[in-house]
């Protein structure tokens, strides 16, 4: 992916817990997807999805609906929901007949980047020190697979202290600043 499109994804997931005023985790995106009046469908409900997908969005008279497969874990469940909102807030393209969006590598790329710096905002976790998988995974509430590929960026990151060269990052900060305040408290306290 190249670096043009991974900053949009990325400064398009802070721009949503901006604009959606998150400022704790982990981020409700059921939360997010009301607010935008998109609608959510379990796919047992539905019966949209083939066997294989985690998810789609469709457009139906103007109207968005988001359908995930609710039979796997609430972890994952989460994920395929933000990464559908990365599609929706990316402004990917949908095919022809609306009943998804066009396939492609990068679209799919810059929805997974949008879906996990949304779901585990890397300044939040790098204020907290929160940097190992089994720990994203905890605190944001995704899967370990999802988690370890954030610990994994946390760690280039961290290694070059990439933190706050963006405004909208010190913004993301800034409203999530009470929450990192009280878990440092509390960590504290656990001593």
């Amino acid at each position: 992916m190249n670096y043009g499109c991974y900053k949009n994804a990325r400064n398009a997931s802070w721009c949503c817990l901006i604009d959606y005023k998150i400022d704790k985790l982990p981020v409700k995106v059921s939360s997010i997807v009301h607010k935008s009046e998109i609608i959510l469908l379990k796919n047992s409900n539905v019966n949209l999805l083939k066997d294989e997908e985690s998810g789609t969005t469709l457009m139906q008279k103007g109207k968005l609906y988001i359908v995930y497969s609710d039979k796997q874990s609430v972890r994952r469940c989460r994920f395929t929901i933000a990464h559908e909102l990365g599609h929706i807030f990316l402004g990917h393209m949908f095919q022809a007949d609306g009943n998804g969006f066009v396939t492609t590598d990068a679209a799919e790329h810059s929805a997974n980047v949008f879906a996990r710096d949304l779901l585990a905002p890397a300044c939040v976790l790098h204020e907290l020190q929160i940097l190992t998988a089994a720990e994203i995974s905890m605190l944001c509430n995704i899967s370990l697979e999802a988690a370890t590929y954030r610990a994994n960026r946390m760690q280039e990151l961290e290694k070059r202290n990439a933190f706050y060269k963006h405004p909208l990052e010190r913004e993301v900060v800034k409203q999530f600043i009470e929450f990192i305040n009280k878990k440092k408290s509390q960590s504290q306290v656990e001593l």
